[in-house]
């Protein structure tokens, strides 16, 4: 399974008035994971649909273990898996960098779909030797 980890801080807009992250706040971090993920891949997004490949999000689950404030350092570990034959499982863990304290967990999952059809498509040899890299 491959996996990155990346460091961020809770920016003051993405608290609320309890002093602590926004709940929808979770998917966008989980988003930017994918994201640094795929980049630390060698295999950046924008390369994926510059090959035909959109990943469409299907399905997303967040448990919330612990607060995070403002300027928080939190850190963020997020892999990849295969998930049958046309999708992508990327799960996430958010702790605060400091300590180790949970903050938040869960996975996202993403169909393989066709830029030009629209329709789903059989995870490519590319991506499997992509995930296959350790």
């Amino acid at each position: 399974m491959t996996s990155h980890t990346l460091q961020f801080r809770v920016r003051y807009s993405e608290t609320d008035q309890m002093q602590t992250f926004y709940n929808s706040r979770a998917l966008e971090w989980f988003e930017v994971g994918r994201t640094e993920l795929a980049r630390a891949m060698g295999m950046p997004y924008s390369e994926w649909e510059r090959r035909g490949i959109l990943l469409p999000l299907i399905e997303a689950r967040v448990f919330f273990r612990g607060r995070a404030r403002y300027d928080d350092l939190l850190e963020m570990t997020v892999s990849i898996q295969l998930e049958g034959k046309t999708c992508l499982r990327f799960d996430n863990r958010i702790v605060q960098a400091d300590g180790g304290q949970r903050v938040a967990d869960g996975y996202t999952v993403h169909a393989m779909v066709s830029a030009e059809s629209r329709r789903p498509v059989r995870v490519p040899d590319w991506v499997l030797q992509l995930l296959e890299t350790p």
